[in-house]
């Protein structure tokens, strides 16, 4: 079973787990399309990613009230270990080169004031090798009288993407194409276009697009690429984009993260044995002392645009947030994270941080609450229906019954109406319990057990009192055990139930000898059984040879042999230990009754002779004295009673 230390313990581990990660933020209908944007920009797969979600996406009612999903996502911790224990492994953690994509070999014609060059692209992964007839289909689209086809060849051959002159014409300047630009879209974009030449004209350079492009007002954003392409490969009379500017981009404002839950609705359930578990809805959110709770991602600077013309276009930085905090909660020196101060439940209340050590549930706990888990005290205004449970740090306080449930507290247990065990569940108090009643359950405190109207046929183990003080404070039935005192007004019924009573040593350590007492005489039986077999096939080793089964079978049962003395020898040693401790124990215990004790009624009072009532007490104290139960007359408990909460 986990306690409540190993929660704690594996909470504080995560926190200081925590660290700095490159993180961006990304939008998108689903959680899906945000994801896919964020492996875009971290440049990484979705398999390699974690993310939080900053705001839940929602798609509104035929699309009024749409709302995208945001995340800030982050290389997963797991994917950077392997990646590098990848590198450490290889030597070499340089990030592979992307594969070139397929492309087929590729000739460029350009008809320059020195004649007609020819160039040939060599194919790309898979692509197509250009092949000589290729070459010259391409040659004769732009160019119609004689050329070098040798060369040609060679060229083709060659394919080392450089201009090679295979022919000359006579070259007529003024019938070079024109060149036109437009600007459009508030100045964001240029476009060029080349009129086709006339006879004898020769194709535009790079360096002269380049000219003029500047020297009609296009300084920035110009797409090389296309202007290259343009100059290899000229499209007459189509219009290119060959410039584009760059739009300003606002700074994203500042923004919260939690690490916690913030939607309450979302229920995710989970699995036990194959079904879902109706009753863990974890709907607590729990933290412990020091835990980051929400951390600010700041505001992002703007970037300023620039049009095609060099004109700046201004931006805007993002805009700062605060976290917000309530009670139990700090701030980190650069107010950048919230830090819980105690254990608790973490709530955002009014928009601020809060944790809270009390947990109130207004109603019954049942599935609609589901069971609780809580680093804190816990307050049900209702009810606890059967199989459900309630741990807690500190204090369950119960204004309603208790059904066979469990619950554990590291501190007080206070049930106002009363337990009704129905013989399963079990009550776990670190401190006291206190209950108006106490019916068929087991209850198990570190201090005291205090009932008002009485305990019947429960298991109950005190580490110093039980207490059944009221008009029908009785004990009927069961088996209980306190270290100092058991004080009722009425021990047992006129039925003559059986009702065990025990005082005078830890109870604990009472039933940890028990056991240790029953496996001790199970470790004898098995030893008995053991040597019995030994001497079986010792008698028949000395009148023949052993068979090769039985001779394993007598080497397994020495082995066992010796395993069962050595347990034999620890469970002995624990019996001493528990022995020695018990006997230094200073608790005289005592049994009392301000009313009756009826016969059926057992008592042990530490290591004097057990009483078995067979007549009638009244007003009575049970004793130790010479080894014997020693009744006198009634001694009422001193212990202050006042009801806890």
């Amino acid at each position: 079973m986990i306690t409540l230390d190993q929660i704690q313990s594996f909470m504080k581990v995560q926190v200081t787990e925590d660290k700095a990660l490159k993180r961006v933020k990304a939008s998108g209908d689903t959680v899906e399309d945000a994801l896919q944007q964020a492996a875009i920009e971290l440049g990484l797969a979705l398999r390699k990613i974690e993310y939080e979600v900053v705001e839940r996406g929602s798609r509104g009612t035929f699309g009024v009230g749409k709302k995208p999903w945001i995340l800030v996502a982050y290389e997963s911790r797991k994917q950077q270990t392997q990646d590098t224990h990848a590198a450490e492994e290889t030597g070499d953690a340089d990030v592979l080169e992307e594969v070139p994509k397929d492309r087929d070999g590729e000739a460029f014609v350009r008809r320059t004031p020195d004649g007609i060059f020819l160039k040939v692209s060599a194919p790309l992964g898979r692509g197509r090798k250009l092949s000589e007839t290729d070459a010259m289909d391409r040659i004769t689209q732009r160019y119609r009288g004689d050329y070098d086809s040798a060369l040609v060849a060679k060229i083709v051959k060659l394919a080392d993407g450089e201009f090679v002159k295979i022919a000359g014409y006579a070259h007529n300047p003024v019938n070079d194409p024109i060149i036109t630009v437009d600007i459009t879209d508030n100045e964001m974009k240029a476009f060029m276009l080349l009129h086709s030449p006339g006879e004898g004209g020769a194709d535009p350079d790079y360096e002269t697009l380049i000219g003029f492009l500047q020297s009609n007002r296009v300084t920035d954003g110009i797409i090389e690429d296309a202007v290259h392409d343009m100059a290899d490969n000229p499209e007459y009379g189509k219009a290119k984009l060959v410039a584009e500017g760059i739009k300003p981009r606002n700074g994203e404002d500042a923004r919260i993260v939690y690490s916690f839950a913030t939607d309450s609705s979302q229920i995710q359930l989970r699995e036990k044995n194959g079904r879902v578990d109706f009753k863990e809805l974890n709907l607590i959110q729990n933290v412990v002392e020091g835990q980051i709770l929400a951390r600010k991602l700041p505001a992002e600077f703007g970037e300023a645009g620039r049009t095609v013309t060099g004109k700046m276009l201004p931006s805007k930085d993002g805009m700062d947030v605060h976290i917000e905090i309530g009670k139990n909660v700090h701030l980190s020196d650069d107010e950048a994270s919230a830090i819980a101060d105690i254990n608790g439940q973490v709530v955002i209340i009014a928009g601020k941080l809060n944790v809270e050590d009390i947990k109130t549930v207004q109603g019954d706990v049942n599935l609609k609450t589901g069971n609780i888990l809580f680093l804190g005290t816990v307050v049900v205004k209702g009810n606890v229906d059967d199989g459900f449970s309630i741990k807690a740090a500190g204090n369950i306080e119960i204004m309603g019954t208790v059904g066979c449930c469990n619950l554990d507290a590291e501190g007080d247990i206070n049930v106002h109406q009363g337990i009704a065990g129905k013989s399963s569940g079990k009550i776990i108090s670190g401190k006291s319990v206190w209950s108006k009643f106490i019916e068929n359950a087991d209850v198990e405190a570190g201090d005291l057990v205090v009932v008002s109207d009485g305990i019947i046929n429960s298991h109950i183990v005190a580490n110093r009192k039980i207490i059944c003080r009221g008009k029908r404070a009785s004990i009927v039935g069961g088996h209980c055990m306190a270290a100092e005192e058991i004080d009722a007004k009425a021990l047992g019924s006129i039925a003559g139930s059986e009702t065990i009573l025990e005082v005078g040593y830890d109870p604990k350590s009472k039933e940890n000898l028990d056991r240790l007492g029953s496996e001790s005489q199970t470790l004898d039986k098995q030893l008995e059984d053991v040597n019995l077999n030994l001497g079986t096939l010792e008698a028949l080793k000395k009148k023949t040879k052993l068979p090769e089964d039985k001779q394993e079978y007598f080497k397994e049962l020495v082995a066992k042999k010796q395993e069962l003395a050595a347990k034999i020898k620890d469970v002995a040693g624990q019996i001493e230990a528990v022995n020695t401790y018990m006997g230094q124990l200073t608790y005289q215990g005592r049994i009392s009754s301000s009313g009756t004790v009826f016969p059926g009624v057992r008592i042990l009072i530490k290591d004097a002779q057990p009483l078995d009532v067979r007549n009638e007490f009244k007003n009575i104290t049970f004793i130790a004295e010479n080894n014997l139960v020693k009744p006198i007359k009634y001694e009422e408990s001193a212990e202050d009673l006042t009801r806890k909460g």
